[in-house]
């Protein structure tokens, strides 16, 4: 198996991993539920390596991309840089928990570890949903219009979508 195919096989496991751990970190805090809090820490510390193999497997899959026809640099870059970001915010988040799930290893988890690792985990989520939206446009043209045509909307009366 290539990069190419392991970015491919990969770049929806953080995505659809970050909305989940949000959701179980929300459970975990309206039920005052230690396991389910340490379920959710450990799921972003995965989420937060995952995401980190993904990104370092995009740049092979941008060498293959950039020779099939409608390839566009300018979405590119702009999925490279969000994607960036996204896996540095769910670093940090990973690490967070892995910090937290270190210091309360031997007792129950403070009352505040898993109410911040919700806020926290809400603007991985966000990060994540941003960047695989930008990469999926480069290859999805059906997605590359809609946003086009969202855009246009606000003032941009007869520009047409990037193709």
């Amino acid at each position: 198996m290539s990069s190419i195919h392991l970015h491919l096989l990969l770049n929806h496991v953080p995505v659809i991993g970050t909305v989940l751990g949000v959701l179980l970190l929300g459970v975990a805090v309206a039920r005052r539920s230690d396991e389910l809090g340490r379920v959710a820490l450990w799921l972003f510390a995965l989420l937060a390596g995952t995401s980190v193999l993904v990104f370092l497997t995009g740049e092979p899959a941008e060498e293959l991309v950039e020779k099939l026809p409608g390839f566009s640099e300018a979405l590119t870059e702009r999925h490279e840089e969000a994607a960036l970001v996204a896996t540095i915010v769910l670093g940090a988040v990973g690490l967070f928990s892995l910090a937290v799930l270190a210091v309360f290893r031997k007792r129950p988890l403070a009352r505040w570890a898993t109410p911040v690792a919700l806020v926290l985990s809400l603007g991985a989520a966000a990060a994540m949903g941003y960047a695989a939206n930008l990469g999926g446009q480069i290859r999805h043209t059906e997605i590359r219009a809609a946003t086009s045509a969202t855009l246009n909307r606000g003032g941009n009366e007869g520009e047409r979508p990037e193709r």
